[in-house]
Order: C-alpha cells, then structure tokens, then sequence
C-alpha cells in the first residue's frame, strides 16, 4: 500500500488561453493534516476540482487511495473516500439539519420515497461521529456559521472519508470557532484520516499542519515540512515579495479631537464608553464576539444609535440617526462583510467606486459627466493597484484583496475625516494584506482618523498606535501596541490576565 493517499503530478488545466495549472504536484501522506497554501488566483481551487472529478485535467495524473488516474467522476472520488468541504459548505439552508445530512444518502441509495425515520437515523449517526450536539430539525439558515460547518464535516464522515478537503474552512469564524475547528481536525487525524486545509494564512498554517505546499501563478513554489518554514519564507513563498516587519507610529496627531465618546451607552451593546479620536493617528478597538466592538462603531457611522452619553464631532454633540448623516460629517465605514454589505457583486468596479457620491460626478443637467467618471475610477484603481483588466468588469470577478481595495477607493474618493475598517483584512491573501496596512499608515501620516476593528492581533499590533480592549460591553483597558505583546493583548481581551 501506498504511503501517499493522494500523489498528484504534472497536473495542468487551461481555460482559454489562459493556463491555470502548469504541471503541478501535490502528495498527501495518510493521516497527514496538509496545507495547500498561495494567494487568491494561484491555482488551489482548480487542482481541487480536477482531484474530486469536477473539472477534467489537461495533462498529469494523479494516485487516490493507490489508483492512478488521469480523470475520475465526482461520484467514483468520494466512493475512493474523497470529500470536499467548499467555503459555502454547499448546504441548503431552506431545509433542516436532518435533511441536509441524509439528503445524498438517500439519493446514492437510491431511494424514492422519503422515510423519516431512516433520515434521523442516518443524520443521528452523522452527528455522533464527532459529537455534535444540535438540533435536527431546526433550519440550517437559522445556524451559526461554525455549525455549517459541522453539518458538512459530519456529511463527510457519512461516506467513510479518508481524505477530507477543507477550503479555506476559517474564513466567517471567530477565533474560537477556529480553536475549536482545530481540535476536530485533530481528532479527525487520530482517526487516520487526512485533511488537505486550504488556506492564505500564515498563523494557520504553522498551527495545524504538518506539510505544506505552496502554488503561486499556477505553479509549484515551496513544499516540504512545516517546521522548517517561518513567516518570512512562507510570504515570500506566497507572494515573490519580501516584506518588513513594520509597526505604526503616527508622524503629527492634531490636539483636538475629531471623534469624542463620553459615557456614551447603547443598551444591550456597549455602556459607558470613552474615547477620543484624533486626526493622524490609528486606534484599534479589539474584542472577543459580542463585546460590543462592532455596535459601537456603527454608532459613529449612524446605523445604531446611542440611547445615554454624549458624540462628539470636532467638538459638537451629534446623534447620527441614519448614514447619511455620518457620510455628510465625512465618515466612511468599510464593513466586515463586503461581500452582503460592502459591494454591489454584479455591479462593474467603476459604479462601486462611484456610488457614494454620484452628485459630484454629474454635470449641471444633471447626468454623469464620463469623462471625469474615468478619471476619478483610473486614479484610484492605479493609486490602490487594483489588479483589474477593466473598469467595467464585475466587481464580484475580482480576488477578496481587489475587492476590498474597490471598497476602500468608495471611502477614499469622498472628503472623509473619519475611516472606520471592521475587519479590514478578513478573507484577504498577504500580499493584499501587506497593502492595505502600508495605506493605512499613509492615510493616517496624511492627517486622515482612522478606526480598525480586528480580533487579528498581529494586525492591530502592525497599524495601530493605540488599541482600546472591549469585553462585555465596556472598554476594559488601553494599550500602546508597540510595547504590549500578542499574549498579554490575548489575555486581557478573554479575561484571563
């Protein structure tokens, strides 16, 4: 028996003219926990559907539980103990738990007539296998992204899995829904089985894999033993790019404050707030889920409103009862899911750039004036180096590091005094990553306030100057992120200090 439950080589994949794969090689070990790791666009989500049989290879084959193969069916893939777990889990979220986990079952059976009773008897056994607690017949829709997940993962296990493809599995959860992940991973390893966890970033990988392969432009870059990697390898891996290790340190913070919190409260969210805001610096607000971080600064963006205390705005009291309010005051807000409250998907990138503020853009009869339209849309696409072939393609067609930096030139092209990020780099491959925090830090040298809201540490210690620590509700303590260390920012934000 081979030692290898996966061993692909020379695999390449056209579509067009372009050539997605150029003869890459990727081999799993059983009971191997693998990372398949490269920026958005390197090749990991084609070499994933050409192994599972949903796109047929050009050229190259590939061994799956010791039988080669230069192309396999979807079906005949999972019969060889091959599940793919897709960062939409592909689950149905109008239908209940039970029948989410019994659906193909039946259907591979070839059963007609739905049966209850074998459903919960089949989805019972499904859940028992990794000790997940939840209820059967409640609506997947009604679930938490973290037990999304665990339905897939225990559908998985339902055809007796030997090597379970993770897709970039952490992208919506919080920390501990990924500690969590991880400790199921683990177990799931103990049970011989491999896991291929597809993913960008680099604290995940070093924590839970034991092998890496690394792509870039289609092609093999780097693979080997995680524990001989660091982080400056695997980003120069990821990227071609070398980068230094830079924190933020703001060069004129004006006196007066342009945002002031005092006891500001909103029941159920957040109570007894305060904080000053000053123009040239960055503040980072940090917390676990529901400490009241998120609440707060849509409070300042005027989609909640504060019920005790007092907003301040360049030194006058203000209640931002809608957007338009706060977007007029000259604050922008980029939200933690673009892709449901950031971006208009089908839209080109040129309409997303322009949107917020169309009466600008428009001549005195009232109708766009195009020329300048292309002007504005050119300058930010070059000044953000927006990898884009075109202004008018679909926003929805770019990487999540192109879109967000499609999101970031809406704010931009308006007179802000205020930029407020909730998680400004989820979802974002390095390189990307690396941009958006180098802009930051000259948005903010150039007189522009800045608000992150992130729980990725090394993120708030790279472009923060200062950092508040939420927990239930309250502002629990300050720190200066260039002397605060990672652990001691972990303890204070999970009580543990």
């Amino acid at each position: 028996m081979s030692d290898y439950i996966l061993d692909a080589r020379g695999i390449r994949k056209s579509f067009g003219g372009v050539k997605a794969l150029k003869g890459v090689d990727l081999s799993i070990r059983r009971g191997e926990i693998h990372c398949l790791a490269g920026e958005n666009g390197c090749g990991k989500s084609t070499l994933i559907k050409v192994i599972s049989g949903f796109y047929e290879a050009d050229g190259g084959q590939f061994a799956l539980d010791g039988e080669s193969f230069t192309k396999i069916a979807p079906a005949e893939a999972i019969r060889r103990g091959l599940q793919v777990i897709y960062q939409d889990f592909s689950v149905f979220p109008n239908l209940s738990v039970m029948e989410n986990l019994a659906f193909n079952m039946e259907l591979m059976k070839g059963h007609r007539l739905v049966n209850r009773k074998r459903m919960r008897h089949i989805a019972e056994e499904a859940i028992s296998r990794i000790n997940f607690e939840v209820d059967l017949d409640e609506r997947v829709e009604n679930l938490p992204v973290a037990d999304k997940q665990l339905i897939a993962i225990s559908r998985a296990l339902l055809y007796d899995a030997r090597l379970i493809i993770m897709d970039e599995p952490t992208t919506a959860l919080t920390k501990k829904e990924v500690r969590s992940l991880f400790d199921l991973i683990r177990k799931l390893q103990a049970q011989g089985i491999s896991i291929l966890f597809v993913s960008h970033k680099l604290d995940e990988v070093f924590e839970i894999s034991e092998g890496y392969t690394i792509l870039r432009n289609g092609q093999n870059v780097a693979h080997g033993d995680t524990k001989d990697l660091d982080a400056k390898k695997f980003a120069y891996h990821m990227t071609g790019r070398e980068f230094a290790e830079e924190t933020f340190q703001p060069q004129i913070v004006e006196s007066n404050p342009v945002v002031s919190a005092r006891g500001l409260s909103s029941y159920g969210a957040y109570s007894h707030v305060d904080f000053d805001l000053h123009p040239g610096e960055i503040l980072g607000i940090t917390g676990l889920l529901g400490s009241g971080r998120t609440e707060l600064v849509q409070t300042l963006f005027g989609l909640q409103t504060h019920d005790e205390g007092q907003l301040l705005f360049e030194g006058k009291e203000v209640r931002f009862t809608n957007v338009k309010q706060a977007v007029e005051k000259g604050v922008g807000y980029v939200a933690e899911d673009r892709l449901t409250e950031g971006l208009f998907l089908p839209q080109s990138i040129t309409l997303n750039t322009i949107v917020s503020h169309l009466d600008d853009l428009c001549s005195k009869t009232g109708f766009l004036d195009q020329s300048q339209v292309n002007t504005e849309v050119n300058h930010w696409i070059q000044e953000l180096s927006v990898a884009a072939s075109d202004p008018q393609q679909p926003v929805q067609t770019l990487s999540g590091g192109n879109q967000q930096k499609v999101v970031l030139a809406r704010w931009l092209a308006n007179d802000l005094k205020v930029l407020i990020l909730n998680g400004p780099t989820v979802g974002v491959d390095i390189g990307s990553k690396y941009d958006i925090h180098s802009l930051l830090r000259r948005l903010a040298h150039a007189g522009l306030a800045i608000i992150v809201i992130s729980d990725d540490l090394p993120e708030i210690r790279a472009t923060c100057s200062r950092v508040l620590v939420m927990r239930d509700g309250s502002i629990i303590a300050e720190a200066n992120p260039a002397t605060t260390s990672e652990a001691r920012l972990g303890e204070l934000i999970t009580g543990q200090a």
